[in-house]
């Protein structure tokens, strides 16, 4: 299989297999003007396997859902066919409007224009919890 180099753009890397599809929905890369490509089930001397996402433009990346998802990652920032940057990702310290709050009684059910807000509250079990009712947050 032969996938282009980019010329400028960004290469998500060290994505946990299986999770490329994920990132690509959360960051809505179906609505670019530029080419994509997901790779999935590279294999990886460090992981096993791993997803790889290409861009090809140089756009902005929402990190907090790159965290949230798979905080392994890694973010090449690429100019001129160099990369020029890479960066780590993390378990970001609060999501807004990332997720959102499932609970009936929270808030945000009823005053539907306030942000959905999520603090980190156990990092080692990747536990967000609801800024304003406390709600344990569903997913990852």
């Amino acid at each position: 299989m032969n996938i282009d180099s980019i010329k400028n753009g960004i290469v998500i890397d060290h994505i946990t297999a299986g999770r490329g599809m994920d990132i690509y929905n959360l960051l809505k890369l179906d609505s670019l003007d530029c080419s994509v490509a997901i790779i999935k089930n590279v294999t990886s001397v460090k992981m096993g396997k791993k997803d790889i996402i290409k861009i090809d433009a140089d756009i902005p990346i929402n990190m907090d859902i790159l965290g949230y998802i798979d905080p392994g990652v890694t973010v090449n920032i690429i100019r001129g066919g160099e990369r020029v940057e890479k960066r780590s990702i993390s378990l970001p310290d609060s999501l807004v409007n990332v997720i959102f709050c499932k609970n009936p009684r929270c808030i945000t059910s009823t005053e539907q224009e306030l942000p959905h807000i999520f603090k980190l509250t156990d990092p080692e079990n990747r536990v967000y919890r609801c800024a304003y009712c406390e709600a344990k947050a569903s997913g990852r």
